[in-house]
């Protein structure tokens, strides 16, 4: 039975747990509940705390989990990322007061507070910037004015919160994070089990990109109405009882889909209908 390991609680929780259902695998009804068994599916999901189970799964006992990348490396454990989720994308940056610090090299010496330290203290490694870095949990961004720290290392989304306490931002990205898949180190990357699991997520990361697309046109616009929706191999076209029209179905991204479907009305298609995909293999 294939042991994957669940974020519990937090950003990262629900989403998790939504694309689980959506790849057709039970979930806990209770958020109290620690462990879930799916004897159809032979999964058995433990939610731990997300900063854990990076930790769980390099230990071996559990043979995959679903994290946040910037927790992954944070946690310094012996895991690697093998299929990323496309949700809770962050980003790391340096703030500090106006006009204080420049650019990196201006941290040397000098105190960082954040509640990711491993990453910090990476990040200023590999630039060969020698710094003092002190952990907070949380709230980082009052460190400077009470003197705790010289700059701050956090997530950035808007900017607003650092903007309310006096802060901006400074230098390049630390990194970008989103969710994602990871598993031990050197863990057989065949694993059929494992292989499963992924091609099912994959499938709802397609189904959420994608959405199909039939519309009729006559036979002398096709090439121009394929140009539009090529699909991911080739479309579908079909000979209609009207003679001179087809149908066609193609699946197209779904940013795209009105814009699509407002270049294929000029070229004379009509009947232009889009449909939610709720599951696929590629």
């Amino acid at each position: 039975m294939l042991r994957i390991a669940v974020p519990n609680k937090g950003s990262l929780s629900g989403p998790a747990s939504a694309m689980l259902h959506e790849a057709g695998y039970r979930q806990r009804k209770e958020s109290k509940e620690l462990v879930t068994v799916d004897p159809d599916n032979e999964v058995e999901f433990f939610y731990l705390r997300p900063k854990d189970i990076a930790i769980y799964v390099s230990s071996g006992k559990l043979d995959i989990g679903i994290t946040g990348e910037d927790l992954l490396i944070d946690s310094g454990a012996q895991a690697e990322v093998i299929l990323p989720l496309g949700f809770a994308r962050s980003t790391f940056r340096f703030a500090s007061r106006p006009g204080a610090v420049k650019d990196l090299a201006d941290l040397a010496g000098r105190t960082i507070a954040t509640s990711y330290e491993g990453i910090v203290a990476k990040h200023l490694a590999e630039r060969g910037v020698e710094a003092s870095v002190v952990h907070l949990d949380g709230a980082v961004e009052t460190a400077i004015e009470l003197g705790v720290a010289d700059a701050i290392a956090d997530v950035v989304e808007t900017g607003t919160s650092l903007r309310n306490a006096g802060l901006e931002v400074f230098g390049e990205p630390i990194m970008r994070s989103e969710a994602c898949v990871i598993r031990a180190k050197g863990n057989d990357a065949e694993d059929p089990k494992v292989q499963q699991f992924l091609r099912r997520l994959q499938g709802v990361l397609v189904a959420r990109t994608y959405v199909m697309m039939d519309y009729d046109c006559r036979a002398e616009h096709l090439e121009k109405a394929v140009a539009l929706t090529p699909g991911l191999e080739s479309p579908t076209v079909s000979p209609l009882h009207n003679e001179g029209w087809v149908a066609v179905r193609a699946m197209v991204p779904a940013k795209d889909a009105q814009r699509i479907m407002d270049d294929l009305y000029e070229l004379g298609a009509r009947a232009i209908l889009t449909t939610a995909i709720h599951a696929c293999r590629l």
